[in-house]
């Protein structure tokens, strides 16, 4: 694979509020401060990151918002005042005493791209902590390794490297009723109305990383693959850990939405199980139930089982009608997808707190962190399309390159250039761009349709198919020449008559 070098600058500013800077600070206030750490990926690739930054003096207004009651209000007010360039971050440094962070709490991150932080007494333990809330906000190196997990050696990864999405210009998203018992079960999802109440404003926030579709069907006597376990002891059925996996290949082949697809498909499966089946309840490795009752499955999707109540009297009459609580299913599906994506928030020290995004479905914070990412696999991932087909036009001799293809070639080493150079300049969005221009202008050069028809046809198969085009017109034009050949021969051979 071609080599790949990549500096990724992060503009941060440390802002003291009154009575919490450090007594060992080197030198006087405002001034500047570089960090650097390098990435290791592999001998080819190599990525540093560079924290650059500003440390100063609270302004009026910032002292006046950081002497709200809670860390909630203070982010709220400090929100205007911030630079909110996409990548950029600020930490708000308060007194050790500070009632602003509940106690036991050390760091507050907010929802938009700064956080609080307690001054810790010495610049030591302050630096420990910035660069701790830095690598969290912005990127990690298991992040990084994870976008660049097709260069980095299976054993350097962890174990949900693979797990994530690979980045693409678009996705589709589809979600999926699952009824395999209408006779029993009358099954009514607003399923609409759950898209854009709780779906969209969270698409509308990841529209800068990707195209997202989203589409929905409801699909009848499609049954799961396994056959679940009768437990007498809850007198329910139970599926378990290791059989999930065999539940996705028979439900798949009825959803029928990938096939057709240009994008990566997220699949959502609301599962309503059959009458002679419930309840279906899940199970984890140790046999514990799963409390949210669903399941998810690396870089497809997720499936939830909602068990329909028993009707109170045996003789009530089928169907029953279910009308589905969409806010349950729905708080399932988008944790889910922030799976999918890489954005789950498991791997944080106690003394950290994550302030909820709300209604978006994730912090400004988090958007960056995707992007970060995604920049850095685009540019792996031009970089590896072009080398292929720089070694590809390299094999086969006789191929022509149409100006359109050698155009959208220049056109993606360009771009890849710009989104490197925006990178060490720490413009995070015109990176992404640029690094999205390059994916499609490189996809375009080495898929154009008039290179396809010489990658099928070396040389040696074009003779496989001519010679038996031209055999049979052949014969004759070789039997007359011999003939001509064996008639001249002759000629010669018989003596001239002398008169």
């Amino acid at each position: 694979a071609a080599s790949v070098q990549v500096q990724l600058v992060v503009p941060i500013t440390v802002v003291f509020g009154p009575g919490s800077v450090p007594r060992d600070l080197p030198r006087p206030l405002p001034f500047r401060d570089v960090q650097e750490m390098e990435i290791s990926v592999n001998l080819r690739t190599s990525v540093t990151s560079r924290y650059e930054m500003l440390y100063r003096s609270a302004t009026g207004q910032e002292e006046a918002a950081l002497a709200a009651v809670t860390a909630r209000e203070a982010d709220t007010a400090l929100h205007p005042l911030q630079d909110t360039t996409l990548g950029s971050l600020t930490m708000y440094v308060v007194p050790e005493t500070s009632s602003l962070l509940p106690q036991g709490t050390n760091v507050y991150v907010g929802k938009h791209r700064s956080a609080l932080l307690r001054a810790g007494g010495s610049l030591a333990v302050l630096q420990a902590r910035l660069r701790q809330v830095t690598q969290v906000m912005s990127f990690t190196a298991s992040s990084i390794a994870a976008a660049l997990s097709d260069r980095v050696p299976d054993g350097q990864l962890g174990p949900d490297a693979r797990r994530y999405l690979k980045s693409s210009l678009g996705y589709e998203i589809t979600f999926s009723l699952l009824n395999p018992d209408p006779k029993s079960h009358a099954v009514d999802w607003d399923i609409e109305g759950a898209v854009n109440r709780y779906v969209k404003p969270v698409l509308d926030k990841l529209s800068l990383v990707a195209n997202f579709s989203v589409d929905s069907q409801i699909l009848y006597y499609a049954v799961l693959g396994v056959t679940p376990r009768y437990d007498k002891e809850s007198s329910s059925f139970l599926l378990s850990a290791h059989s999930l996996p065999h539940v996705i290949n028979p439900v798949e082949a009825r959803l029928g939405s990938s096939a057709a697809s240009l994008y990566p498909v997220l699949n959502f499966l609301l599962y309503v199980p059959e009458r002679s089946h419930s309840p279906l309840y899940i199970q984890d490795k140790d046999g514990a139930p799963v409390s949210t009752n669903a399941f998810h499955s690396p870089r497809w999707g997720g499936i939830m089982v909602y068990n329909v109540e028993a009707p109170a009297s045996p003789q009530a009459s089928l169907p029953l009608h279910v009308n589905v609580d969409m806010a349950r299913v729905m708080e399932v599906f988008l944790a889910q997808l922030r799976l999918l994506f890489g954005l789950s928030r498991e791997e944080l020290p106690p003394e950290f707190l994550l302030e909820r995004p709300g209604n978006e479905g994730l912090a400004d914070w988090e958007l960056d962190h995707l992007l970060w990412a995604h920049t850095v696999e685009n540019i792996a991932t031009v970089s590896t399309t072009l080398t292929s087909l720089a070694q590809l036009l390299d094999k086969i001799g006789n191929i022509v390159i149409k100006d359109d293809v050698a155009s959208e070639v220049y056109r993606a080493v360009a771009a890849v250039q710009s989104a490197v150079a925006k990178l060490s300049l720490g413009h995070l969005h015109a990176a992404f761009q640029a690094s999205k221009e390059a994916v499609t202008s490189s996809e375009k050069a080495f898929f154009d349709p008039s290179l396809l028809h010489l990658l099928y046809f070396p040389d040696d198969q074009k003779f496989a198919i001519y010679i038996p085009l031209f055999l049979p017109m052949a014969v004759p034009i070789l039997l007359s020449l011999a003939k001509i050949v064996r008639e001249t021969r002759q000629r010669k051979k018989e003596p001239t008559k002398m008169d």
